[in-house]
Protein backbone atom coordinates (compact mmCIF):
# COMPACT_ATOMS: atom_id res chain seq x y z
CA UNK A 1 0.00 0.00 0.00
CA UNK A 2 2.83 2.50 0.94
CA UNK A 3 4.23 1.99 -2.71
CA UNK A 4 1.04 2.95 -4.32
CA UNK A 5 0.74 5.98 -2.31
CA UNK A 6 4.23 7.26 -3.41
CA UNK A 7 3.73 6.68 -6.91
CA UNK A 8 0.55 8.87 -6.41
CA UNK A 9 2.52 11.51 -4.70
CA UNK A 10 5.10 11.33 -7.85
CA UNK A 11 2.77 11.34 -10.34
CA UNK A 12 -0.24 14.21 -8.46
CA UNK A 13 -3.07 12.03 -9.38
CA UNK A 14 -4.26 13.10 -6.09
CA UNK A 15 -4.68 16.38 -6.71
CA UNK A 16 -6.68 15.90 -10.20
CA UNK A 17 -9.99 16.02 -10.56
CA UNK A 18 -11.74 12.44 -10.71
CA UNK A 19 -12.73 12.68 -14.30
CA UNK A 20 -9.00 13.56 -15.40
CA UNK A 21 -8.63 10.13 -13.70
CA UNK A 22 -11.06 7.94 -15.93
CA UNK A 23 -10.08 9.65 -18.94
CA UNK A 24 -6.46 9.29 -18.65
CA UNK A 25 -7.01 5.50 -17.77
CA UNK A 26 -9.04 5.15 -21.34
CA UNK A 27 -5.39 6.11 -23.26
CA UNK A 28 -6.58 8.94 -25.19
CA UNK A 29 -3.42 9.02 -26.74
CA UNK A 30 -3.44 5.50 -27.99
CA UNK A 31 -7.17 6.67 -30.20
CA UNK A 32 -4.70 7.52 -33.03
CA UNK A 33 -4.45 3.68 -33.93
CA UNK A 34 -8.11 4.03 -34.62
CA UNK A 35 -7.50 6.41 -37.44
CA UNK A 36 -7.30 3.25 -39.02
CA UNK A 37 -11.06 3.13 -39.65
CA UNK A 38 -10.89 6.50 -42.34
CA UNK A 39 -8.79 4.31 -44.59
CA UNK A 40 -11.77 2.93 -46.66
CA UNK A 41 -13.42 6.33 -46.51
CA UNK A 42 -9.76 7.52 -48.27
CA UNK A 43 -9.30 4.89 -50.88
CA UNK A 44 -13.17 5.72 -51.88
CA UNK A 45 -12.85 9.49 -51.79
CA UNK A 46 -14.26 9.42 -55.24
CA UNK A 47 -17.91 8.17 -53.85
CA UNK A 48 -17.45 9.90 -50.58
CA UNK A 49 -20.37 11.92 -49.12
CA UNK A 50 -21.53 13.58 -46.17
CA UNK A 51 -22.96 10.66 -44.77
CA UNK A 52 -20.63 8.39 -45.09
CA UNK A 53 -18.34 10.77 -43.33
CA UNK A 54 -20.65 11.10 -40.39
CA UNK A 55 -20.66 6.62 -40.49
CA UNK A 56 -16.77 6.89 -40.32
CA UNK A 57 -16.70 9.29 -37.58
CA UNK A 58 -19.42 6.97 -35.63
CA UNK A 59 -17.04 4.01 -35.98
CA UNK A 60 -14.00 6.09 -35.65
CA UNK A 61 -15.73 6.94 -31.72
CA UNK A 62 -17.05 3.61 -31.10
CA UNK A 63 -13.80 2.08 -31.69
CA UNK A 64 -12.30 4.58 -29.60
CA UNK A 65 -14.36 3.47 -26.72
CA UNK A 66 -14.50 0.16 -27.10
CA UNK A 67 -10.54 -0.01 -27.50
CA UNK A 68 -10.89 2.28 -23.95
CA UNK A 69 -12.95 -0.82 -22.65
CA UNK A 70 -9.62 -3.09 -23.25
CA UNK A 71 -6.92 -0.77 -21.62
CA UNK A 72 -9.28 -0.53 -18.30
CA UNK A 73 -9.29 -4.64 -18.78
CA UNK A 74 -5.30 -4.70 -19.51
CA UNK A 75 -4.26 -2.26 -16.95
CA UNK A 76 -6.70 -3.78 -14.08
CA UNK A 77 -5.16 -7.44 -15.08
CA UNK A 78 -1.63 -5.93 -14.94
CA UNK A 79 -1.89 -3.27 -12.45
CA UNK A 80 0.32 -5.45 -9.49
CA UNK A 81 3.42 -5.69 -12.68
CA UNK A 82 2.71 -2.24 -13.92
CA UNK A 83 4.25 -0.86 -10.92
CA UNK A 84 7.85 -2.43 -11.57
CA UNK A 85 7.74 -0.85 -15.48
CA UNK A 86 9.64 3.12 -14.83
CA UNK A 87 6.74 4.33 -17.27
CA UNK A 88 3.41 1.94 -16.33
CA UNK A 89 3.78 2.57 -13.08
CA UNK A 90 2.25 6.30 -13.10
CA UNK A 91 -1.01 5.05 -15.15
CA UNK A 92 -4.27 5.36 -13.10
CA UNK A 93 -4.81 1.88 -11.85
CA UNK A 94 -1.19 0.93 -10.98
CA UNK A 95 -0.64 4.14 -8.95
CA UNK A 96 -3.78 3.62 -7.20
CA UNK A 97 -5.41 6.61 -7.96
CA UNK A 98 -8.38 4.78 -9.22
CA UNK A 99 -9.84 1.58 -7.40
CA UNK A 100 -9.51 -1.83 -9.30
CA UNK A 101 -13.18 -2.24 -8.91
CA UNK A 102 -14.38 0.91 -9.82
CA UNK A 103 -12.24 0.82 -13.15
CA UNK A 104 -13.86 -2.30 -14.29
CA UNK A 105 -17.58 -1.48 -13.71
CA UNK A 106 -16.66 2.23 -15.80
CA UNK A 107 -15.02 -0.24 -18.67
CA UNK A 108 -18.15 -3.10 -18.27
CA UNK A 109 -20.61 -0.04 -18.58
CA UNK A 110 -19.06 2.09 -21.39
CA UNK A 111 -18.92 -1.29 -23.44
CA UNK A 112 -22.39 -2.22 -22.78
CA UNK A 113 -23.27 1.04 -24.29
CA UNK A 114 -20.98 1.04 -27.14
CA UNK A 115 -21.69 -2.40 -28.19
CA UNK A 116 -25.55 -1.95 -28.27
CA UNK A 117 -25.09 1.29 -30.04
CA UNK A 118 -22.74 -0.54 -32.47
CA UNK A 119 -25.13 -2.94 -32.87
CA UNK A 120 -28.48 -0.78 -33.59
CA UNK A 121 -26.06 1.33 -36.12
CA UNK A 122 -25.31 -1.49 -38.07
CA UNK A 123 -25.60 -5.61 -37.33
CA UNK A 124 -21.83 -6.53 -39.30
CA UNK A 125 -20.17 -3.34 -37.55
CA UNK A 126 -21.26 -4.43 -34.26
CA UNK A 127 -20.29 -8.47 -34.76
CA UNK A 128 -16.44 -6.93 -35.64
CA UNK A 129 -16.22 -4.57 -32.71
CA UNK A 130 -17.38 -7.66 -30.64
CA UNK A 131 -14.84 -9.45 -32.63
CA UNK A 132 -11.78 -7.11 -31.32
CA UNK A 133 -13.06 -6.95 -27.94
CA UNK A 134 -12.88 -10.69 -27.73
CA UNK A 135 -9.37 -11.23 -28.94
CA UNK A 136 -8.12 -8.17 -26.80
CA UNK A 137 -9.93 -9.95 -23.72
CA UNK A 138 -7.62 -12.86 -24.85
CA UNK A 139 -4.65 -11.58 -25.47
CA UNK A 140 -5.07 -9.64 -21.86
CA UNK A 141 -5.60 -12.59 -20.13
CA UNK A 142 -4.05 -15.35 -21.69
CA UNK A 143 -2.47 -14.69 -25.19
CA UNK A 144 -0.07 -12.13 -24.68
CA UNK A 145 1.94 -14.55 -23.02
CA UNK A 146 2.19 -16.46 -25.84
CA UNK A 147 5.81 -16.16 -27.98
CA UNK A 148 5.04 -14.76 -31.52
CA UNK A 149 1.06 -15.22 -30.83
CA UNK A 150 0.89 -11.83 -29.08
CA UNK A 151 2.36 -10.36 -32.00
CA UNK A 152 0.09 -11.97 -34.34
CA UNK A 153 -2.92 -10.46 -32.31
CA UNK A 154 -1.90 -6.78 -32.05
CA UNK A 155 -1.29 -6.76 -35.67
CA UNK A 156 -5.33 -8.40 -35.88
CA UNK A 157 -6.60 -5.83 -34.09
CA UNK A 158 -5.41 -2.96 -36.55
CA UNK A 159 -7.03 -5.45 -39.25
CA UNK A 160 -10.41 -5.50 -37.96
CA UNK A 161 -10.21 -1.76 -37.58
CA UNK A 162 -10.10 -1.54 -41.31
CA UNK A 163 -12.46 -3.83 -41.46
CA UNK A 164 -14.80 -1.78 -39.13
CA UNK A 165 -14.20 1.06 -41.22
CA UNK A 166 -15.20 -0.41 -44.76
CA UNK A 167 -18.75 -2.38 -43.13
CA UNK A 168 -19.86 1.42 -41.93
CA UNK A 169 -19.51 2.80 -45.14
CA UNK A 170 -20.47 -0.17 -47.05
CA UNK A 171 -17.23 -0.08 -49.15
CA UNK A 172 -15.26 -3.73 -49.58
CA UNK A 173 -11.27 -3.11 -48.88
CA UNK A 174 -9.07 -5.65 -51.22
CA UNK A 175 -7.27 -8.60 -49.73
CA UNK A 176 -3.60 -6.30 -50.25
CA UNK A 177 -4.63 -3.69 -48.56
CA UNK A 178 -5.71 -5.79 -45.53
CA UNK A 179 -2.50 -7.79 -45.56
CA UNK A 180 -0.50 -4.24 -45.82
CA UNK A 181 -2.50 -3.37 -43.08
CA UNK A 182 -1.33 -6.51 -41.07
CA UNK A 183 2.21 -6.47 -42.07
CA UNK A 184 2.47 -2.50 -40.62
CA UNK A 185 1.20 -3.65 -37.52
CA UNK A 186 3.20 -6.43 -36.91
CA UNK A 187 6.03 -4.09 -37.76
CA UNK A 188 5.16 -1.30 -34.89
CA UNK A 189 4.37 -4.53 -32.58
CA UNK A 190 8.05 -5.92 -33.45
CA UNK A 191 9.31 -2.62 -32.67
CA UNK A 192 7.60 -2.40 -29.42
CA UNK A 193 8.89 -5.93 -28.42
CA UNK A 194 11.98 -5.10 -29.18
CA UNK A 195 11.89 -1.95 -26.64
CA UNK A 196 10.50 -3.76 -24.46
CA UNK A 197 13.33 -6.07 -24.26
CA UNK A 198 16.31 -3.59 -24.46
CA UNK A 199 14.63 -2.25 -20.87
CA UNK A 200 14.51 -5.38 -19.57
CA UNK A 201 18.08 -6.31 -20.56
CA UNK A 202 18.96 -2.93 -18.72
CA UNK A 203 16.68 -3.91 -15.09
CA UNK A 204 14.16 -1.74 -15.67
CA UNK A 205 11.18 -3.66 -17.59
CA UNK A 206 10.89 -7.08 -16.62
CA UNK A 207 7.25 -7.27 -16.16
CA UNK A 208 6.36 -8.62 -19.53
CA UNK A 209 7.12 -12.49 -19.00
CA UNK A 210 6.52 -13.11 -22.96
CA UNK A 211 9.85 -11.08 -23.48
CA UNK A 212 11.98 -14.13 -22.17
CA UNK A 213 10.82 -16.54 -24.88
CA UNK A 214 12.28 -13.53 -27.47
CA UNK A 215 15.77 -12.29 -28.21
CA UNK A 216 17.48 -9.37 -30.20
CA UNK A 217 18.57 -11.19 -33.01
CA UNK A 218 14.97 -13.12 -33.37
CA UNK A 219 13.27 -9.45 -33.50
CA UNK A 220 15.62 -8.20 -35.80
CA UNK A 221 15.30 -10.67 -38.07
CA UNK A 222 11.37 -10.86 -37.95
CA UNK A 223 11.61 -6.97 -38.53
CA UNK A 224 13.64 -7.59 -41.44
CA UNK A 225 10.99 -10.14 -43.20
CA UNK A 226 8.40 -8.02 -42.34
CA UNK A 227 9.42 -4.60 -43.46
CA UNK A 228 10.32 -6.50 -47.00
CA UNK A 229 7.04 -7.74 -47.42
CA UNK A 230 5.07 -4.84 -46.53
CA UNK A 231 6.93 -2.92 -48.94
CA UNK A 232 6.40 -5.41 -51.28
CA UNK A 233 2.45 -5.87 -50.34
CA UNK A 234 2.17 -2.31 -50.76
CA UNK A 235 3.45 -1.87 -54.09
CA UNK A 236 1.24 -4.85 -55.27
CA UNK A 237 -1.40 -3.02 -53.66
CA UNK A 238 -0.93 0.20 -55.84
CA UNK A 239 -1.01 -2.05 -59.00
CA UNK A 240 -4.50 -4.05 -58.29
CA UNK A 241 -6.22 -2.28 -55.82
CA UNK A 242 -8.69 -0.85 -59.03
CA UNK A 243 -7.99 2.60 -58.66
CA UNK A 244 -5.42 4.92 -60.44
CA UNK A 245 -1.81 2.86 -61.04
CA UNK A 246 -0.08 6.78 -59.77
CA UNK A 247 -0.84 5.08 -56.44
CA UNK A 248 2.92 3.53 -57.11
CA UNK A 249 4.03 7.34 -56.30
CA UNK A 250 3.04 7.32 -52.31
CA UNK A 251 5.07 4.20 -52.16
CA UNK A 252 8.02 6.98 -51.70
CA UNK A 253 6.06 7.92 -48.37
CA UNK A 254 5.53 4.55 -47.55
CA UNK A 255 9.27 3.65 -47.35
CA UNK A 256 10.64 6.92 -45.42
CA UNK A 257 8.17 6.16 -43.40
CA UNK A 258 9.20 2.59 -42.49
CA UNK A 259 13.21 3.52 -42.76
CA UNK A 260 12.56 6.74 -40.27
CA UNK A 261 10.97 4.04 -37.83
CA UNK A 262 13.59 1.81 -37.90
CA UNK A 263 16.20 4.70 -37.54
CA UNK A 264 14.37 5.73 -34.21
CA UNK A 265 14.14 1.71 -32.99
CA UNK A 266 17.85 0.91 -34.02
CA UNK A 267 19.85 4.44 -33.34
CA UNK A 268 17.67 6.23 -30.65
CA UNK A 269 16.50 3.15 -28.69
CA UNK A 270 12.94 4.30 -29.54
CA UNK A 271 9.92 2.20 -30.56
CA UNK A 272 7.96 1.63 -27.02
CA UNK A 273 4.97 3.95 -27.68
CA UNK A 274 4.34 3.92 -31.75
CA UNK A 275 1.24 6.51 -31.11
CA UNK A 276 3.68 8.74 -29.07
CA UNK A 277 6.51 8.52 -31.82
CA UNK A 278 3.57 9.51 -34.22
CA UNK A 279 2.66 12.56 -32.79
CA UNK A 280 5.99 13.60 -31.73
CA UNK A 281 8.81 13.00 -34.19
CA UNK A 282 8.11 15.61 -37.22
CA UNK A 283 9.82 13.28 -39.69
CA UNK A 284 7.25 10.50 -39.51
CA UNK A 285 4.19 12.84 -38.85
CA UNK A 286 5.07 14.78 -41.78
CA UNK A 287 5.43 11.88 -43.75
CA UNK A 288 2.14 10.84 -42.83
CA UNK A 289 0.11 13.81 -43.68
CA UNK A 290 2.06 13.97 -47.03
CA UNK A 291 1.07 10.16 -47.80
CA UNK A 292 -2.76 11.14 -47.04
CA UNK A 293 -2.63 14.56 -49.16
CA UNK A 294 -0.86 12.95 -51.99
CA UNK A 295 -3.20 9.46 -51.88
CA UNK A 296 -6.59 11.75 -51.75
CA UNK A 297 -4.68 13.97 -54.55
CA UNK A 298 -4.03 11.24 -56.45
CA UNK A 299 -7.55 9.02 -56.06
CA UNK A 300 -8.98 12.89 -57.35
CA UNK A 301 -7.65 14.31 -60.29
CA UNK A 302 -5.60 11.23 -61.68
Amino acid sequence: MSQTKVHVKLDGWGARPVPLRFLALMRPRQWTKNLLVFAALIFSIRQANMAMLGQALAGFVLFCLVSSCVYVLNDFVDRERDRMHPEKKYRPLASGAIHPQTALLFGFVLLACCLLLAFRFQFAFGCVLSVYFAVNVLYSLKLKHVVIIDLIIVASGFVLRAVGGGLVIGVPLTPWFLLCTMLLALFLAIGKRRHELALMQSGSGSHRKVLESYSMEMLNQMSVVVTTATIMSYALFTFTAGHTIHLMWTLIFVLYGLFRYLYLIHMEGKGGRPEKLLLEDKHILLTVVLYGFSVVCILLFL
